[in-house]
């Protein structure tokens, strides 16, 4: 069993029913802390065939771990859902110590189920359509200010409490294709840099972690695929596991990055060495 590093804590991971977030929400629930699993609706986790639900996904990391936790659903884009899971939260748990944002991807109107994995039909700066814009930037942007903006507030009464935002390293650079995907993951960036300096005098440290390709059912379904970079060890240069970004994460809500905050750590094997 992992050091309890984070018991007594409690860890809401957004987007967790499956992929990167589903790991976050493991391991995180592995160092001790009750977790809140989330999706988007209750059975999110049959898209990509990871469970038949999300209760499924919740009773199998307390299990493995001996641990509580509370699976919640519902469209974080809407502030009122956001208002009533975490609610649900409180009611069950007491508090939120952890808020990671893991809610996200290059999905479009036609959802994950859509071609290549959901990505924009026409997904480009110019092409793309209104529908799709409108879905990519709420699904990855406001996703993100809104539980931001739920969460902080009993972080600032406490003078404590950890922000983690998952970015991407395609925030950080310029790209024909996935161009509004990439808009969105640079605004988070900027709003979690902004968030971070607001309340750095409440002791609330904000950071981002910004993957690069992670292997995922999803990644595996959306894209063509490198063999030769599916190698676990050996080499950086392959494709990252979601345990990689989960010990990210791990980093920045325990001491250990006691005086980090409005950073955006890359996790993603030296694809990229310039300035984030």
């Amino acid at each position: 069993m992992s050091e309890q590093r984070l018991s007594g804590q409690v860890a809401w991971v957004t987007g967790s029913s499956r992929g990167i977030g589903r790991v976050i929400a493991d391991h995180l629930a592995s160092l001790g802390a009750r977790v809140a699993v989330h999706g988007t609706t209750p059975t999110s986790t049959r898209a990509f065939n990871e469970a038949d639900s999300l209760d499924v996904v919740a009773q199998a990391i307390a299990a493995d771990h001996h641990g509580e936790v509370l699976s919640v659903w519902g469209d974080l884009s809407d502030e009122r859902t956001v208002k009533q899971v975490a609610a649900r939260i409180h009611e069950e748990f007491g508090q939120i110590d952890i808020l990671v944002n893991c809610a996200g991807g290059d999905i479009g109107a036609q959802g994950a189920m859509g071609k290549n994995a959901g990505k924009p039909l026409s997904n480009d700066a110019v092409f793309i359509s209104p529908e799709d814009i409108r879905t990519v930037l709420d699904r990855n942007l406001m996703t993100c200010i809104l539980c931001c903006r739920e969460v902080a507030p009993e972080m600032i009464t406490r003078k404590t409490g950890c922000i983690v935002n998952i970015g991407s390293i395609s925030g950080t650079s310029g790209h024909s294709a996935e161009a509004i995907y990439s808009t969105a993951k640079a605004a988070v960036h900027e709003y979690t840099r902004c968030l971070a300096a607001q309340l750095r005098a409440d002791n609330i440290r904000v950071n981002v972690v910004a993957p690069g390709p992670i292997i995922t059912p999803r990644f595996l379904a959306s894209r063509p695929i490198d063999e030769t970079k599916k190698q676990a060890a050996g080499t950086l240069d392959r494709y990252g596991r979601p345990i990689e970004i989960a010990r990210a994460v791990e980093f920045l809500v325990t001491p250990d990055s006691s005086f980090i905050t409005g950073q955006i750590i890359r996790v993603d094997g030296g694809i990229q060495m310039w300035p984030a």
